[in-house]
């Protein structure tokens, strides 16, 4: 049974006809395959056509591993597996602007609020009558996996967040940074202006590339792995949801009023008190906070793991044995 969510209707999560799970494997004409995990699946929601992949046991324990920003569901193509053979029924989704996902209708806004994308998450869990999971994620994803522990702790088995806790709200994000961390976040000053739109949508697969090498400096990928990603950034809706996040971070979009009920919980910053491990890389260029900063928040049986040997940013795709044992360890 579907139970009743604070700020985000039955009706809004199955839509007036229901959801709908395409088992079809042949994705949207203008969207590859992907090539190291198998056929991809598709789901509808009220909102979306959510493209994703699936490993393992099909009645075994579920994992939904979430991806973010610029990357894409190769973050997990090492991790799957290894929790497949395990005997996990494994989940891996594109988030909205991302790959084979897709919105049903052009007047649904491209929004990229936090509070939308986890709504997709739950939504896509209903579709494929999904109960409980582990969620287990990183940058946007790990945003993501927390806001479902924080609301719907009913529905996830145990969390396991890179970098943390990322809840955050307009109004705290209002307030200045010194000026050391606002350099870090160069690329969201720039996405509020009309000329950082035009250079993402002019640029995109070089701004990925950037972003990676600046958050994982000691992570050599090579140009097949960053192109089975980029591929995923030519999503139609990809530059409008990217910025629209950023920019309703500092207060300078509209979200939606169907999350407004979600976002004022999201602002007292909830406690997550569900079985919960904590990553870090040890060579994260990206802004992220201390571990000490956020301990308090997770009141449940909790770790921190530190990932040595120059791990960056995307944890999943550079240490993916420690990030596959973190997420048996959590649910165990």
């Amino acid at each position: 049974m579907i139970p009743s969510h604070p700020g985000l209707s039955r009706r809004s999560l199955l839509g007036a006809a229901g959801l709908a799970l395409a088992a079809g494997t042949a994705p949207p004409a203008a969207f590859a395959q992907p090539s190291t995990f198998g056929p991809l699946r598709r789901a509808s929601t009220d909102v979306l056509e959510i493209g994703f992949v699936e490993l393992g046991a099909p009645a075994g324990p579920v994992a939904i591993l979430l991806h973010g920003w610029p990357y894409d569901i190769h973050t997990y193509e090492e991790v799957a597996p290894l929790l497949a053979a395990r005997g996990y029924r494994v989940i891996v989704p594109y988030l909205r602007g991302y790959g084979a996902t897709r919105f049903l209708s052009d007047a649904t806004p491209r929004n990229g609020q936090q509070a939308a994308v986890a709504a997709d998450i739950l939504a896509l869990m209903d579709a494929l009558r999904i109960d409980r999971a582990v969620i287990a994620g990183c940058d946007w994803g790990a945003r993501t996996a927390n806001i479902l522990a924080a609301l719907w702790p009913e529905r996830c088995s145990a969390l396991v967040s890179v970098s943390g806790y990322l809840i955050g709200s307009q109004e705290t994000n209002r307030a200045p940074l010194p000026p050391q961390a606002e350099l870090s976040w160069w690329y969201q000053f720039y996405f509020a202006t009309e000329r950082g739109r035009a250079g993402y949508e002019r640029y995109r697969a070089d701004f990925a590339r950037l972003i990676w090498r600046l958050a994982s400096p000691r992570w050599n990928f090579d140009e097949a792995t960053f192109q089975r990603s980029a591929a995923a950034f030519e999503n139609p809706d990809h530059v409008a949801v990217s910025i629209h996040n950023y920019r309703w971070r500092l207060g300078l979009a509209a979200g939606e009023r169907r999350y407004d009920a979600l976002e004022t919980r999201l602002a007292a910053f909830p406690s997550i008190g569900v079985p919960t491990i904590t990553l870090e890389g040890d060579a994260n260029g990206a802004p992220h906070p201390e571990p000490s900063a956020y301990a308090a928040k997770f009141t449940g049986r909790y770790q921190h793991r530190l990932i040595t040997g120059g791990i960056g940013h995307n944890l999943p795709q550079e240490a993916p044995k420690a990030f596959a044992q973190a997420v048996l360890d959590a649910v165990a």
